[in-house]
């Protein structure tokens, strides 16, 4: 069996801390009195969203970089990863002085790409998913004799993400319970592995995607049939774990629980509105499990990793923007109306005598459902609470033109 698909130690998660001591960020574990007093539990939070590159992939790319042979260094390195994964690895070898060619799918965004390429490494475009653009990583691999770059069945990357849960322990000797999100299976491998070594009692529990729960699926049916759909959460949406990943994840983890993307989206814009932090889905994949009720943290201290914050600015926008639709911060309404002079003013004069802010409005003339003579407007309204709400309603109501709530 070679080195490298061996399942790690907690001797070699001890030696990557050493060697990774100073390469990287020794990332904040902050106390949340908001979270706190919510769950009614001390919760923690492991920002890994502020490691170099965004993520926590950065650990295991360093300490797998440093267990090349001089021979694998002068042939370069090939990864496959949309995004967190790709800047890891690109990170590593740009500091470790290696060539690196990472594929990623076609449709990845720019900023993900962009911030590759600033690392130094040669971005191939390939693939509609993420196992096409695996599949060209490993013919690269074999073609030009490159080291391919597993994204988490390796013993030195699993190792290398396991210094997360050493970190955990050393500052917070008394955790009762981590929680960690979990795609194909490397970061709770490691942590686990840590956890379990130096606090045999603490529980590790680990949180999928409901639409990629393909851990989950091993756990309980002993197969994967495969991801039920598009998610959110890139960082976690792995179609096919290791099998070293699921050894540990059997031996070490206490339990998984799935949640959907409306969940992570919610807990993503909570993590930014009361902690000011700005995390990717599957960073807020541990609060999400939390909020929708699926773990009893018993009043123990908990933390939850948030793994990464490298998330598509345009996504942020719309989970905000729907998040407050949920918490009635913004309410959308539309009307029909006269296509007269005046008339939109005596709308917007109610609105505004309400104490309500019009955040956004549009007018459509041309849909197939206004009336000759009328004119369509959407307005996005931002009200204060429900109380708030029902003045701008009974406003509206005396305006005398019809209005619905959009729910779309």
């Amino acid at each position: 069996m070679e080195e490298h698909h061996k399942i790690p130690t907690f001797e070699d998660i001890v030696e990557a801390e050493k060697f990774l001591s100073g390469k990287i960020e020794k990332t904040p574990l902050i106390y949340s009195k908001t979270f706190s007093d919510k769950f009614g539990a001390p919760i923690y939070l492991k920002l890994e969203n502020f490691q170099k590159t965004g993520s926590f992939k950065t650990r295991g790319a360093l300490m797998k970089m440093s267990k090349l042979t001089e021979q694998e260094k002068r042939s370069g390195v090939v990864a496959s990863s949309a995004g967190n994964h790709a800047q890891g690895v690109a990170y590593a070898a740009k500091i470790s002085g290696i060539n690196a060619k990472i594929v990623m799918p076609t449709y990845t965004i720019s900023a993900k790409i962009n911030a590759v390429r600033n690392y130094g490494a040669n971005v191939i475009l390939k693939g509609e998913n993420y196992a096409e653009a695996f599949r060209e990583a490993k013919r690269i691999s074999e073609e030009e004799k490159r080291c391919f770059i597993d994204g988490f069945n390796d013993r030195w990357i699993m190792a290398g993400q396991g210094t997360v849960g050493v970190e955990i322990c050393n500052e917070l000797p008394d955790v009762s319970n981590v929680i960690v999100p979990v795609g194909g299976g490397g970061i709770i491998s490691g942590i686990a592995t840590a956890v379990k070594s130096m606090k045999p009692d603490t529980m590790v529990y680990g949180v999928q995607s409901e639409n990629c729960d393909c851990v989950m699926q091993y756990m309980k049916n002993g197969n994967i049939t495969g991801s039920k759909g598009f998610t959110i959460a890139d960082g976690i949406a792995v179609q096919n774990p290791g099998d070293l990943n699921l050894e540990i994840i059997r031996k070490h983890v206490d339990s998984l629980v799935s949640v959907n993307d409306e969940q992570m989206a919610y807990a993503l814009y909570k993590l930014l509105e009361r902690q000011k932090i700005v995390v990717e889905a599957s960073g807020a994949a541990p609060l999400a499990a939390l909020m929708a009720g699926k773990l009893n943290l018993r009043g123990k201290k908990t933390v939850l990793v948030v793994s990464g914050g490298n998330i598509d600015p345009l996504l942020l926008s719309k989970i905000i923007f729907r998040a407050m639709e949920v918490d009635m911060g913004l309410v959308r309404i539309e009307c029909k109306i006269p296509d007269r002079p005046g008339t939109l003013h005596r709308i917007t004069s109610a609105i505004s005598s309400s104490g309500a802010n019009i955040f956004h409005a549009e007018v459509d003339n041309l849909s197939e459902d206004t009336p000759i003579g009328y004119q369509s407007i959407r307005f996005s309204i931002n009200v204060r609470d429900k109380e708030h709400l029902e003045i701008l309603l009974d406003l509206l109501r005396n305006s005398g033109y019809p209005f619905h709530i959009v729910k779309d």
